[in-house]
């Protein structure tokens, strides 16, 4: 291993360890791996790299999307998306767990985040659960899992990022198509192991959590739904591309919010763009860092003897995707998505691709895998903030989630051996070439 790869893995595990916050990890680890390679000006070097990593048209969905998807999460779109989905699941013995879950799947295909559905959906729907008898750590659990149905259910700020990592060899449109069934897929584990656990438990027997007129439910839910099918069909159909579906999505969001539900005020506005402000530096200052350390690995040919490594191990594809989800796993547990997304892709995408397999099925393989990431210590995002909505801790946590970890295993195992499950449909619209 060269020089200026030890330094830059060295420097960047010390920080890490001492809790620096990742995008800053990235950058000073690139600049001292720059200066070891001498010949370069570092600084004008990471500047240059960073400045032409986010100069993208594309990248532009990201910040309307965090847009849209705050004004969901202000403007009453969860309180509504439960009632619907309660009237779908919940009679069912568990059935507030479902409706837990289903919710999230619902606002996951509106806001595309799943820190706003823990937020927007487990704000009420914890409380409600625990109210019926659920115990707290499961309710929490089930929303902290579920929320991550919401990166792999278009729209999602994730395939973005993963299209912009793989040079644009894959459509966004394409990956939005390919996330449906397995977010679906995963769902459905959640749901089975919330059963399960409210079978053995006792839970929702004679609940009497109904709401009024299903049809009500379903009309005062059909605003939010629509958008929906104003995204992915107009995308789909070409009227606009994703970024410009995203404005789009944040012009319905404010309307829904102002005028239709007028749950938010117009001096909220200033408060709402402020946090979306805030999140979109931190998610761009992330994508320019990572960008310039890829340039780094690319550069000492990092991501070829990788790829040798890991073909000598194994040519067996299968053998192989198990091999890098374990990998990514591990990183998923240190690392957020899109970091670890826009280091890792350059790295093993062309060793899949060797053996076969299609860009557009691995990019669904490691969403899953680093939604896994975001409900495991030490740096799991939704895991701490879904402790923060339900009133409790980690540790009390831990032993109620790892049934739906393996749920979320198990679904991933089901993907990577399945590679129908993402392609079929991107394959019946068109999209994989």
């Amino acid at each position: 291993m060269d020089m200026p790869v030890i330094v830059l893995v060295a420097s960047f595990t010390v920080l890490i360890v001492f809790n620096v916050p990742v995008a800053f990890c990235m950058g000073i680890s690139t600049v001292l791996a720059i200066l070891t390679m001498g010949g370069l000006p570092a600084f004008v070097a990471v500047a240059h790299g960073m400045a032409t990593g986010i100069d993208s048209f594309a990248l532009l969905a990201i910040p309307f999307f965090v847009l849209s998807g705050l004004l969901m999460a202000h403007g009453g779109i969860a309180r509504r998306l439960i009632d619907f989905a309660n009237v779908l699941v919940g009679q069912f013995r568990g059935g507030l767990a479902f409706v837990n879950i289903l919710t999230c799947m619902l606002f996951g295909a509106i806001a595309g985040s799943s820190t706003a559905a823990l937020s927007g959906v487990g704000g009420f729907m914890i409380p409600v659960m625990n109210k019926f008898g659920y115990n707290r750590e499961f309710s929490t659990s089930v929303t902290i899992t579920a929320s991550t149905t919401g990166l792999l259910i278009p729209p999602s700020n994730v395939m973005i990022v993963y299209s912009l990592a793989t040079g644009g060899a894959v459509s966004i449109a394409a990956l939005f198509m390919a996330g449906y069934l397995p977010g679906i897929l995963m769902g459905a584990g959640l749901m089975a192991v919330s059963a399960w656990t409210s079978i053995r438990n006792n839970y929702g027997k004679g609940e009497s959590f109904a709401f009024k007129g299903a049809v009500m439910s379903f009309l005062r839910a059909l605003p939010p739904l629509f958008l929906v099918i104003i995204i992915i069909g107009g995308i789909l159909s070409g009227w606009f591309t994703p970024t410009e579906a995203s404005a789009i999505a944040v012009l319905y969001a404010l309307i829904l919010a102002l005028v239709v539900y007028r749950e938010v005020k117009v001096s909220d506005l200033p408060r709402i763009l402020l946090q979306c402000g805030i999140t979109t530096a931190v998610v761009f200052l992330l994508i320019g860092t990572s960008m310039a350390m890829s340039w780094v690995l690319a550069s000492e040919r990092v991501p070829q003897d990788i790829g040798a490594a890991l073909l000598g191990a194994s040519g067996n594809k299968v053998v192989l995707l198990l091999l890098i989800s374990a990998i990514l796993l591990i990183v998923g547990c240190f690392m957020d998505m899109t970091p670890a997304i826009l280091i890792f892709t350059p790295i093993f995408l062309p060793i899949v691709e060797q053996l076969g397999v299609h860009p557009l099925h691995f990019g669904i393989i490691m969403i899953m895998n680093l939604c896994i990431g975001l409900c495991t210590p030490p740096v799991g995002t939704c895991l701490f903030l879904g402790c923060s909505v339900g009133g409790t801790t980690v540790t009390k946590v831990i032993r109620y989630i790892v049934p739906f970890f393996i749920a979320m295993v198990v679904t991933l195992l089901i993907t990577i051996y399945v590679p129908g499950i993402s392609m079929w449909l991107p394959g019946k619209l068109g999209l994989v070439k």
